[in-house]
């Protein structure tokens, strides 16, 4: 149906609306810590919305009803498992955080280990964000090119500079405060492609349900099958205990060692409301994603059942890109780019916070330098790095011209083996006490080399390598702990 003028207007409407609001809200910042953590006066429920819409990447918005499409309910175990280790975090890292009243997620390490640990694995984290972050907003410029006709680089320079305005300017708390107003955004837009579908199919709801059991069985939540051998097992993403067990470890290495979301769980008033923050979070992540695959059921039967390649279609993740293209409304279709956006700014205003964060809290401010500003300069500092990020992010998404840069496979696969390494890292932080600095670093880089080579060298799938990784660091930080005391 095309991109009309009033879709135009509402997405314009929409990018001044929580731009300006984002700034109003922020208030006046004082020092760094205000800037990068929302002076830790942050509302419980509001940093819990706030880390579901900064790890929903248009990615998710996408290619989560895909995979309902071409498959069924099997991702559902991975999501099980994010909520086991969201209660985990809450019970282990998060009052570990608040005992010493940390500034990151690394300040924890730099304590227990020393200030060179806590240097090292926050620029390893600076690195995997910048690819990653460059990566996902390329991806979400794709969509919004598909929809609205706009260059790659017209899509990621609307995304990125209306973002990197009130990043730059409100800080975290503005960062957190238009999370919540873009997560409803989003969720709406989704609503109403949905509710368009159930209206057009004759039974509408009954339509779903007979399409989606007709032999196609894709209401399975639990995948009875085990691979058929010890390797197959290993290789197959969506099996019960790899679902659970790999999404279990890769929620406490993303929310427990990763700055993108420690970041907001560190702005909380005190513990209790940072673990009924995550706790939100939790419940609240299953139903998004359930409600996503529902997106994908109803797709499923508004196509017939029909494969996406019978559609034209390279992957199920243009099924939900080609249906907003050709289906929606005047009116409709700009709600839902909207909800595109909303999705891409909150992961993209996320990343620039956090690596501003990061750059200042764990590496400059440990500096002669640093340590010896006054308020006023720490904030115009903090504001630096943040721009500079924003620059770095939108440059970066602007070099993938091509979907088949080997680079973006790259940026893709490197959270996956340093996830494994850090957790693995602050594991021996908080659960061996007899482990050192040298132990630590010995464990966090044999944990990265072992991920490089299973993703190199193995089809393992990838619900396994954070648990892998983990498993790696551990043992060889506890082997050199006691080589050291053998020696001693």
């Amino acid at each position: 149906m095309g991109f009309s003028p009033i879709d135009y207007a509402i997405v314009i409407v929409y990018l001044l609306g929580v731009t300006g609001a984002g700034i109003v809200i922020s208030g006046r910042q004082r020092s760094s810590r205000d800037y990068f953590l929302g002076g830790k006066q942050l509302p419980w429920w509001m940093v819990g919305f706030s880390i579901v819409a900064g790890e929903t990447s248009t990615l998710t918005f996408i290619s989560v009803p895909g995979l309902a499409y071409a498959g069924n309910m099997h991702f559902l175990q991975l999501v099980l498992g994010y909520v086991v280790g969201r209660i985990l975090v809450s019970l282990i890292f998060i009052p570990a955080y608040y005992r010493g009243d940390l500034e990151t997620a690394y300040d924890f390490l730099g304590r227990r280990f020393g200030i060179p640990l806590r240097q090292w694995t926050s620029t390893v984290f600076i690195v995997t964000r910048v690819l990653a972050s460059g990566v996902r907003l390329f991806a979400t410029a794709i969509p919004v090119h598909m929809i609205t006709g706009l260059e790659y680089s017209q899509s990621i320079l609307l995304i990125g500079l209306f973002t990197l305005l009130y990043t730059y300017v409100g800080g975290l708390k503005a960062v957190v405060s238009m999370d919540v107003v873009q997560l409803f955004i989003y969720l709406s837009g989704a609503v109403a492609a949905v509710g368009l579908i159930l209206a057009r199919l004759p039974g509408g709801w009954e339509s779903v349900i007979t399409m989606a059991t007709a032999g196609a069985n894709k209401f399975q939540l639990f995948n009875p099958e085990w691979g058929g051998s010890v390797y197959g097992f290993f290789s197959s993403p969506y099996t019960i205990i790899g679902g659970i067990l790999g999404g279990t470890f890769l929620t406490m290495a993303s929310h427990g060692t990763d700055q993108l979301l420690v970041q907001r769980l560190l702005g909380c008033r005190n513990q209790q409301e940072s673990q009924k923050a995550l706790i939100l979070d939790a419940f609240f992540i299953f139903a998004q994603f359930a409600f996503f695959l529902f997106v994908g059921l109803c797709l499923y039967a508004f196509y017939g059942g029909v494969s996406f390649q019978s559609l034209g279609l390279h992957s199920s993740d243009e099924v939900f890109p080609k249906f907003i293209v050709e289906n929606l409304p005047p009116g409709v279709a700009g709600l839902v780019i909207a909800g595109i956006l909303a999705s891409a700014m909150g992961t993209l205003s996320s990343s620039i916070s956090s690596l501003a964060s990061s750059t200042y809290l764990d590496l400059f401010k440990q500096t002669s330098r640093g340590k010896a500003l006054s308020r006023n300069k720490e904030v115009l500092w903090s504001r630096i790095l943040t721009l500079f990020w924003g620059v770095v992010l939108i440059g970066g998404a602007m070099l993938f011209t091509d979907t088949r840069n080997p680079v973006v496979e790259l940026g893709l696969k490197i959270a996956s083996f340093t996830y494994g390494g850090l957790l693995g890292t602050f594991f021996l932080g908080l659960l061996f006490r007899k482990t050192n600095q040298a132990d630590a670093f010995a464990g966090f880089i044999a944990g990265i080399l072992a991920m490089s080579a299973v993703i190199s060298f193995t089809t393992i799938a990838y619900t396994w390598h954070t648990f892998i990784g983990c498993l790696v660091t551990i043992a060889v930080g506890n082997a050199s702990a006691a080589l050291r005391r053998g020696r001693a």
